[in-house]
């Protein structure tokens, strides 16, 4: 019974978020309606209180499955990189690109600050910050970055990527900014390498 009942609140968990996720995306945080989002998700106000508290509360939700998904990305286009240092610039600037997603840019990057506060205090954003560590401590190793602390190093890269995407998210021409914004991460990255010969190769 316990289980069943556990089940049950995940499920309707999952399908809050989902119409939530939708309306959010589609008619902004503000404009959203909280009857029409519940039951577009078969469910009752009484369930979205119960499993978020509020609409603040199922927005952080939201915020939060879809900005772990954003690192996900990232982590994996890092991955596919021919190096840790090449991997950590693909990383970034794939965070920043996703400035242009319609979804990424109304939820995450202008409704989330608005409603919630200063993302880098967001939970989602600190296994980001982790994997960026464990990076940077990597090529410390390697003697491929200056032996600067790596969770400061760690902090400024992840701060420089979210911040170019929330520039993107606010210019009045999100395409124009993007390229200027990835020019700009990268060369602050490279300010970190060890030696002035050691730039990046282009990709």
């Amino acid at each position: 019974m316990a289980k069943r009942r556990a089940e049950t609140m995940e499920e309707n968990r999952a399908r809050l978020i989902a119409a939530a996720r939708k309306a959010f995306a589609e008619k902004g945080y503000a404009a959203a309606s909280m009857d029409e989002l519940t039951a577009e998700a078969g469910l009752t106000r009484g369930a979205l209180y119960h499993n978020f508290g509020d609409k603040r509360g199922l927005l952080a939700a939201v915020v939060h499955q879809i900005d772990a998904e954003m690192a996900s990305r990232a982590q994996e286009i890092g991955a596919r990189a021919e190096d840790d240092w090449q991997g950590l610039l693909a990383e970034g600037a794939a965070y920043i690109e996703m400035a242009l997603d319609p979804e990424v840019q109304r939820i995450v990057l202008l409704d989330g600050p608005a409603v919630l506060g200063d993302p880098s205090h967001w939970p989602s954003q600190n296994s980001c910050l982790q994997a960026t560590r464990r990076t940077a401590e990597r090529l410390i190793a390697q003697g491929l970055l200056k032996p600067v602390d790596a969770e400061a190093a760690a902090r400024l890269l992840n701060g420089a990527a979210l911040n170019a995407a929330l520039w993107i998210a606010a210019s009045e021409d999100p395409p124009d900014a993007l390229p200027r914004a990835v020019e700009a991460f990268r060369s602050l990255a490279s300010g970190l390498l060890a030696r002035p010969d050691s730039q990046p190769r282009r990709r």
